[in-house]
């Protein structure tokens, strides 16, 4: 009895491991769906905002996700080391709060190395007034998802 007892325990427990796991999966197929949605309405916002032909859209997005990840990459980074240091806190060294504090600061210039490194490439293909509006309209578009956000906020 004391035998069954125990192996139902671990049924249950291997059970209940699965169900969790099966749900991070779904967190995360949801979160990269959810990620996909906002890249093709930002694909459409610039495709509006650009006024891009149907050569272009396919010669700039390519260019433009890479661009993105790229940037994206750059920050988890640098956020990473941010949550790794909250995490010691007291056990952090002054070295270690310099190299941090160094890579915040250094953030924007790298990130406006790779900006610029693609801004080659773009020129390639956009018009010297889409480039011009490029980053005006990814102005816009931040302050388009802000505004967003505050509506729905205002609405719950």
């Amino acid at each position: 009895m004391k035998r069954l007892s125990i192996l139902l325990l671990i049924v249950s427990l291997f059970a209940q491991f699965s169900t969790i796991d099966a749900q991070k999966k779904r967190t995360k197929e949801e979160r990269q769906q959810w990620f996909n949605e906002m890249r093709q309405y930002k694909h459409n916002f610039l495709i509006k905002e650009l006024e891009l032909n149907e050569k272009q859209q396919k010669a700039f997005f390519p260019i433009y996700d890479a661009m993105e990840e790229e940037t994206h990459k750059l920050h988890h980074g640098t956020r990473k080391l941010q949550r790794e240091l909250s995490k010691k806190d007291a056990d952090v060294t002054d070295i270690e709060y310099e190299k941090a504090a160094e890579a915040l600061f250094e953030l924007k210039y790298k990130e406006a190395q790779i900006e610029l490194k693609y801004f080659e490439q773009f020129k390639n293909v956009l018009t010297k007034k889409q480039l011009f509006l490029l980053k005006k309209a990814e102005d816009k578009y931040t302050r388009h998802l802000m505004r967003q956000h505050d509506k729905q906020k205002k609405n719950r």
